[in-house]
């Protein structure tokens, strides 16, 4: 089963960067890509999804939300996906959240169509 670890999070100011890291392993022998999705969940809101990747190709999917600001790269040596956040605002606080599923499952980024979470990093954006 696909396992996930993200790291980056942290608390920076309006206008800030921050890089998030989903390092995964144990990807099913029979898939040799899969797709990785960041979301995103803020108090008493429903989660998000920010940005999604499939590895085979490099195909990249974001939300309106972020679009130009956030930015997804892998580093297949390392079985790491990156999600860049540039210009960063107050309303992109929320605790991000690593998906992944073997395989390619579609640009459409939904909670369904991903079987592996990792634990969540916290990202503040203060003004």
């Amino acid at each position: 089963q696909l396992q996930l670890v993200e790291s980056g999070g942290g608390s920076v100011q309006s206008g800030g960067s921050l890089r998030l890291s989903c390092v995964y392993s144990g990807v099913p022998s029979n898939y040799r890509t899969i797709s990785l999705a960041w979301f995103r969940q803020a108090p008493g809101k429903e989660r998000e999804g920010v940005a999604a990747l499939y590895t085979g190709e490099g195909q990249t999917f974001y939300a309106a939300s972020v679009k130009v600001r956030f930015t997804l790269s892998q580093d297949n040596s390392k079985n790491t996906v990156y999600l860049q956040m540039n210009s960063l605002k107050p309303e992109d606080t929320a605790m991000y959240y690593c998906a992944a599923a073997p395989g390619c499952v579609g640009g459409a980024i939904q909670n369904s169509r991903y079987t592996s979470w990792g634990q969540g990093t916290q990202v503040t954006v203060s003004s």
